[in-house]
Formats: structure tokens, C-alpha cells, sequence
């Protein structure tokens, strides 16, 4: 399987896209992504490419949130 690169205009537009994909993962796995993060770091879960894809979607969310809080922050 090959991995596509997507470039956004702006981190909120990433933000927005990641925010989508952690949904669907929410929906089909019914579990938020936050427990879900939690047990996976924690080594209760398996390394499924789905969830592997999830954990990464989710520190991307995380990084890209963390990005946004700090620019309206020194903005404001």
C-alpha cells in the first residue's frame, strides 16, 4: 500500500482533515480517540495498521492543535 501526502493551506485546514479521519475511527471502533490513545500507548491494544494509522492521525491532531492553542495565544 502506498502512502499519499496531502499538503493543507493551513494548519487549521489540516487540523480540520485529521479531526474527520479520527471520527471515522471513533465510529467504527467505538471508542474516542483519547481512551483509545491511552490504551494503545499503554500496550493494551494490538498493532493493527488500523491502529497504528490511528495513533499517528491522533499525535498529528495533537501537534496541530498544540500549534493553533500557541499562535491565537501570542496573537491575542
Amino acid at each position: 500500500m502506498r502512502k499519499q501526502t496531502i499538503q493543507y493551506t493551513s494548519p487549521l485546514d489540516a487540523l480540520v482533515a485529521v479531526a474527520k479521519r479520527l471520527s471515522l475511527y471513533e465510529n467504527q471502533q467505538k471508542m474516542n480517540s483519547e481512551e483509545f490513545f491511552n490504551l494503545y500507548n499503554q500496550g493494551l491494544l494490538s498493532d493493527d495498521a488500523l491502529f497504528i494509522e490511528w495513533a499517528n492521525d491522533y499525535r498529528h491532531y495533537l501537534a496541530l492543535h498544540q500549534e493553533l492553542t500557541q499562535r491565537l495565544n501570542y496573537a491575542a
